[in-house]
């Protein structure tokens, strides 16, 4: 079938947004036709290059060219099409992305972190996860890789159903995006991997899609103080909305405040989620946090940095621990209802967190806003 999507052809390039071929399920696929897609930070750090790969390490890695990308993971939309196999969802069923799969088999799955599924691995090699062969074309007939294996900004791709949630149909669609991939990070970056407990201080530095949601999670939690940091004001501003107590900046003007506010004891949590975390933005980050305190790291740094300004005594002697985590450490077919489900109790900020919505021909703009900080969250409505 031909759809339109949103196509990166190298570094340091706009989205091109051009006609598509998409072939039919296989065994194990369905068909998506995505009517919603997140403009997430993660599809820029494949423009700047800060998850890609060097190319030197391409053919260790198994890689022969990651481009031409159909770009976009969060997303939602509806099945159109299933393959030999799939039980789980049927046409017309409404489905969350799920940016990692959940296979249910592997060792990870089987032990209840979906998000550290086997299934993954394939992320930066073309061809999809079920048997490595494509599924998309150019017109010219050039094999298309996705990001994640779901290429969102495509209005239909063809995607493995392990990475799919059904949804309930009266939710709306451009909501469960969001879920699909900023606001379970974030929430599960302070509920699960940080667990944030009632009475704690928590610091959450960066305020965007993702950090946003870190801020709903520490306050769900029931932390007493939920500190944003940020340097665009308007997400300041929105923090407070979202649940914040207090907002600084930038951490040097926060540190001091944070010290009185807890009598000296610092912060119980501190969560990095900045646009692009830097290895020498950790000094502060692991100051800001007191004795015994958890740092965690959701925030994507270049993938070749190797070096991060961590005091090993203090962590030591202060017995702190700094935490990674993808997803926020939930499991997708478990947690992407549970969040739409806080959602719709009140629970949670959703609708509040789409700054504005765009057409796909107006992604670049979109990509625009988010890096002068205008949007939390700039959704593509397909149709």
């Amino acid at each position: 079938m031909k759809t339109r999507a949103a196509v990166l052809h190298g570094l340091n390039q706009d989205w091109d947004v051009v006609d598509i071929e998409v072939d039919d399920p296989k065994t194990g696929e369905v068909v998506v036709e995505w009517m919603a897609a997140g403009l997430c930070h993660s599809d820029e750090h494949m423009i700047t290059g800060d998850m890609v790969p060097p190319e030197e390490a391409w053919e260790e890695l198994g890689i022969e060219s990651m481009w031409p990308m159909i770009g976009g993971h969060e997303g939602a939309g509806v099945i159109a099409a299933v393959g030999p196999g799939v039980s789980g969802v049927d046409v017309g069923d409404h489905v969350s992305a799920s940016f990692v799969p959940s296979c249910g088999r592997c060792r990870y799955c089987s032990t209840g972190r979906q998000n550290l599924c086997d299934a993954s691995g394939g992320t930066f090699r073309k061809g999809m996860i079920t048997d490595e062969t494509s599924r998309h074309r150019l017109d010219d007939g050039t094999d298309l890789n996705m990001l994640a294996k779901l290429g969102t900004f495509a209005h239909h791709t063809c995607v493995a159903d392990s990475q799919v949630v059904k949804v309930e149909k009266d939710l709306p669609l451009e909501v469960v995006a969001l879920v699909s991939c900023g606001v379970a990070t974030g929430f599960g970056s302070a509920t699960e991997r940080g667990n944030v407990q009632a009475g704690d201080t928590v610091v959450v530095v960066g305020t965007g899609g993702i950090g946003m949601n870190a801020v709903q999670g520490a306050k769900v939690a029931g932390a007493r103080h939920v500190i944003a940091i940020d340097p665009v004001e308007f997400k300041r501003e929105k923090a407070m909305e979202f649940g914040a107590t207090h907002a600084f900046a930038s951490m040097e003007e926060a540190f001091a405040q944070v010290q009185e506010m807890t009598w000296g004891h610092m912060a119980d949590k501190v969560i990095m989620t900045p646009g692009v975390l830097y290895g020498d933005m950790m000094q502060l980050g692991t100051g800001l946090a007191g004795k015994g305190g958890t740092i965690v790291v959701t925030g994507i740094a270049p993938i070749t940095q190797t070096e991060s300004s961590v005091n090993l005594f203090e962590l030591a002697m202060w017995n702190k621990e700094i935490k990674g985590t993808i997803f926020g450490s939930l499991n997708p077919r478990a947690d992407i209802p549970r969040l739409l489900g806080m959602y719709r109790e009140g629970q949670l900020k959703l609708d509040e967190l789409i700054t504005k919505t765009y057409s796909l021909d107006d992604i670049n703009e979109g990509y625009r806003a988010m890096r002068e900080g205008e949007n939390i969250r700039g959704v593509v409505l397909h149709g």
